[in-house]
């Protein structure tokens, strides 16, 4: 019913873990980085010639984040994403969105070297790099995840945000992104999915 196209050294991670979390059947594809990912096969899954992507019955869908909230409300039987008519489903909606959106813009202009004068804080959606981490730091404090008590799919997409981030230096190492990414890091839907990606990787170089 799933097919999952992806690469080990990639975003595609976020969605392993979310797959491993729904505990569904899916077949994996992996696609190599270079002619594979650019192959016109490819590119009839994904455009842009990148991955993750799933197909999923006659759906197509490409995007991290957008692939985590399909997924979670295909499956409400398990319990990833709130129910509709429950409050915490506008947490959801919001937190997700301005994860992969001001989040992701700001690391990545943190990345790049792409500074962002104060008179032009408004033309950018994320505002600072500053203000952007303290709102997530503040939603946190609400914990001890992003819709409550329950843990949900934005705190796949999130959780390994904060995580890559305190990594590989784009993300500041506030204590409370470090005890929630360490936390979520914990659960053995995460872990199942490193050791699968870790796997593959050690095959690929064998």
């Amino acid at each position: 019913m799933i097919t999952f196209y992806t690469n080990p050294q990639s975003r595609g991670q976020i969605v392993h873990w979310l797959l491993e979390e729904l505990g569904v059947p899916y077949d994996t594809v992996w696609i190599e980085y270079g002619e594979q990912m650019k192959s016109a096969e490819y590119l009839a899954v994904n455009p842009m010639g990148k991955v993750p992507a799933i197909k999923h019955k006659n759906a197509l869908v490409t995007e991290a984040a957008a692939i985590c909230t399909f997924l979670a409300v295909s499956y409400p039987e398990q319990g990833l994403a709130p129910a509709v008519g429950d409050p915490k489903l506008a947490d959801f909606y919001r937190w997700m969105h301005f994860a992969s959106g001001p989040l992701e813009m700001a690391t990545t202009a943190k990345s790049i070297g792409w500074g962002v004068a104060d008179e032009q804080r408004r033309m950018v959606g994320f505002g600072s790099y500053e203000e952007t981490l303290s709102v997530i730091e503040q939603v946190l404090a609400e914990g001890p995840f992003i819709c409550g008590d329950k843990f949900t799919a934005v705190d796949v997409y999130l959780g390994a945000a904060l995580n890559w981030g305190m990594l590989f230096g784009t993300v500041e190492k506030r204590p409370a992104f470090e005890e929630y990414a360490s936390r979520l890091q914990q659960r053995l839907a995460a872990q199942r999915a490193v050791q699968i990606n870790e796997d593959t990787m050690q095959s690929a170089a064998s």
